[in-house]
């Protein structure tokens, strides 16, 4: 008799849902479009209401699709962004819509409480430096801000976590989103110092478990909604970029991944945390093992910006028509949404540098694939500098469908790259530790076989010495530009 878990994956632009046989690995999957609202300039908020809809439907879609008997399903896990903020009342509602993590809008509060915490060694204490990313800033703004909401808040959670509790778990965070959130020690104690400066204290925050861990089980209500059955075990999962890298196999030391999501993750697997003020640090879902990695603040979220912009056309069309056109013809800096590792600076704008009358669409979309994919060679610079020796690179999610930009990927990085097929991202990672947890699978050495590599994408030297010189040229154009970016933000600044 088959046995079934249920991965779910909260994203920046959707979610995802997949049904995962623990003897022939996903059988169904379903997704559906999720807002990102950026009302203002460097905000990024969700709708959690959308998210419980959107996962209640493909849950329900994929149960059909397969007609599974809801008995058979024994465990559910769910994997997000990290770390985004969701503020709830005492009642466990979130007071509204999601502070996603790559949102900029506490500039001012970041440099507060940095202030105030002179002296500090944040990164050897935390793991992390204070940036765009931590979550004290965003309280910080909550409580200046949006005061009436604040007195409300009794607690606040990840995205993933809200989710589970939402279907019936027990309040708690995720070790890997007390790690990136700043407000916790690496060895998991909140640090009262930080949450002061944000005029918060321990008591927004819910205990801390590991993924793989049970923290509850499916409520009626959820039940009922989804069509599952009451009591399915809930287990804790982890940060999208995580479970993606450990669902692409990256497990050995100097293993490591490109992730092509709404932002851009890189991680490498290491023996021994790593940590560094330009990088972020997470536990590897196998215990014992580390994720020193980088988030950029855009990557696909970008490129379906640049698509609205020109109409809606198809990115396969956009990528017939840039194929053809000369690479690193014309430079863009990224930073649409400031950006967050390895600079850590909200205050950076985007940019297009080196246009002129002959160049068109094709040229300007090529550039934001390639700038995407220079993001990612400074991260390596990074990991070489911090002492870590890169190995195997795989590259996933749903930007690595497309041939250019892998082609891109390769060639800007330098190495050649291995596509991991038919990979849905975090989804099937939280399947994979949903099974873990529900003893479904013996152990996490299980998991391998699962894990499908397709045909590797080797670069062209020639090409590769093009972008050598592109990348010099487009590190100096990021130092160029950054002091009229910061005087553009300032001015600008609600």
């Amino acid at each position: 008799m088959s046995t079934y878990t249920i991965g779910i994956d909260i994203g920046t632009t959707g979610t995802k849902a997949v049904l995962f046989d623990v003897e022939q690995g996903i059988i169904a999957q379903a997704s559906r479009d999720a807002t990102l609202f950026s009302e203002h300039a460097g905000y990024a908020e969700a709708d959690t209401r959308q998210w419980y809809t959107n996962v209640v439907e493909s849950i329900q879609e994929i149960l059909s699709t397969r007609a599974i008997s809801p008995e058979k399903v024994v465990a559910i896990s769910t994997s997000g962004m990290v770390p985004a903020v969701v503020a709830l009342d005492a009642n466990g509602v979130p007071l509204r819509r999601a502070i996603l993590q790559n949102d900029a809008r506490a500039s001012s509060e970041i440099e507060r409480i940095g202030d105030d915490l002179v002296g500090i060694d944040l990164v050897t204490l935390t793991g992390s430096a204070l940036t765009q990313q931590s979550v004290a800033p965003t309280l910080e703004w909550l409580r200046q801000h949006e005061p009436r909401l604040w007195e409300k808040t009794a607690s606040v959670v990840g995205s993933y976590d809200w989710l589970l509790i939402a279907l019936g778990a027990a309040p708690h965070l995720e070790k890997n989103w007390a790690l990136e959130s700043g407000l916790f020690t690496i060895a998991g104690e909140p640090v009262d110092r930080i949450l002061a400066a944000a005029g918060a204290d321990g008591t927004l925050l819910a205990p801390i478990l590991q993924s793989g861990e049970r923290a509850g089980s499916l409520s009626e209500r959820a039940a009922k909604e989804t069509g599952l059955r009451q009591g399915t075990a809930l287990i804790v999962g982890g940060a999208d970029h995580v479970l993606s890298a450990f669902a692409a196999g990256v497990e050995k030391q100097g293993d490591w991944l490109v992730k092509l999501g709404g932002a851009g993750d890189i991680l490498v697997a290491s023996d021994v945390p790593i940590v560094d003020p330009r990088l972020y640090l997470d536990a590897h879902p196998v215990p014992g093992r580390w994720l020193p990695n980088g988030c950029m603040a855009t990557s696909g979220s970008l490129i379906r910006w640049y698509q609205s912009l020109v109409g809606g056309e198809s990115l396969l069309a956009l990528d017939a028509e840039a194929e053809g056109r000369r690479p690193a013809d014309v430079l863009c800096l990224p930073y649409f949404l400031g950006e967050k590792s390895p600079v850590h600076d909200p205050d950076l704008r985007g940019t297009f540098a080196g246009l002129h009358l002959g160049h068109n669409r094709a040229d300007m979309y090529r550039a934001v694939l390639e700038a995407i994919a220079f993001g990612f060679r400074h991260h390596v610079e990074v990991f070489e500098s911090a002492g870590l020796s890169l190995g195997r690179a795989s590259i996933t999610n749903g930007g690595s469908k497309s041939t250019l930009w892998k082609q891109i990927h390769a060639e800007v990085l330098g190495v050649e790259m291995f596509p991991i097929m038919n990979h849905p991202g975090a989804s099937l990672g939280a399947a994979l530790i949903a099974a873990v947890g529900a003893k479904a699978l013996d152990d996490w050495s299980s998991t391998a076989r699962f894990i499908k590599s397709g045909p590797v994408v080797v670069p062209d030297p020639a090409r590769v010495k093009t972008y050598d010189e592109a990348y010099a040229e487009w590190r100096e154009l990021g130092r160029a530009v950054a002091p009229i970016s910061h005087s553009i933000a300032r001015r600008t600044r609600i």
